[in-house]
């Protein structure tokens, strides 16, 4: 099953495999699909879906986007990020599907966020997770997240975790972590 929105990226993982990232509309089926695993994923791991409130407008250009990583046409994963402030860009649904897994495709599809709302314009990404989630916090900590306030619907939920991450500048190309 193959999403009909135009390649945004392709990419080598670990182990050679070629994965292709496209952007979709948040409730195109593949997207939809993608997002009601990894709400399952939130269900087995924290006892419900997760209650961030989104709207799919809020993930298209160029306020937002949703990405689809699809391996030899089967949907593999996901990730999306929408504006959420002055200069501020929030990561979400950051996704593999298990047979997918440990091949660097989470890194890929975080690497192309980030690029992506640099391009639009902002100086640093956001997001949440939760403790119960060591791959997540593993992935963003070798990426160069650091802590954020909390925000949100989580912001003071005892077992959320907020990272943040500066953006890289365009002026050397460096990124930087976020300070706060």
């Amino acid at each position: 099953m193959s999403t009909s929105a135009e390649p945004f990226l392709d990419g080598v993982l670990r182990d050679g495999t070629v994965a292709r990232l496209r952007a979709v509309p948040y409730d195109d089926p593949v997207a939809r699909h993608l997002i009601e695993a990894v709400q399952q994923e939130y269900v087995q791991r924290y006892g419900g879906r997760d209650a961030a409130a989104v709207e799919p407008a809020e993930f298209l250009p160029p306020s937002g986007l949703f990405l689809v990583a699809e391996i030899d046409g089967v949907p593999a994963g996901s990730g999306a990020w929408r504006a959420i402030g002055d200069g501020v860009a929030e990561i979400k649904r950051v996704y593999v599907e298990p047979g997918f897994r440990r091949r660097g495709l989470a890194q890929l599809i975080v690497d192309a966020l980030e690029r992506s709302a640099a391009a639009a314009g902002h100086a640093s990404v956001v997001l949440n997770t939760g403790g119960r989630q060591p791959e997540a916090l593993a992935l963003y900590e070798q990426a160069g997240y650091g802590p954020v306030d909390g925000y949100g619907v989580y912001a003071c939920a005892p077992d959320a975790v907020f990272l943040g991450k500066i953006l890289a500048t365009g002026a050397g190309g460096e990124e930087s972590t976020w300070a706060s």
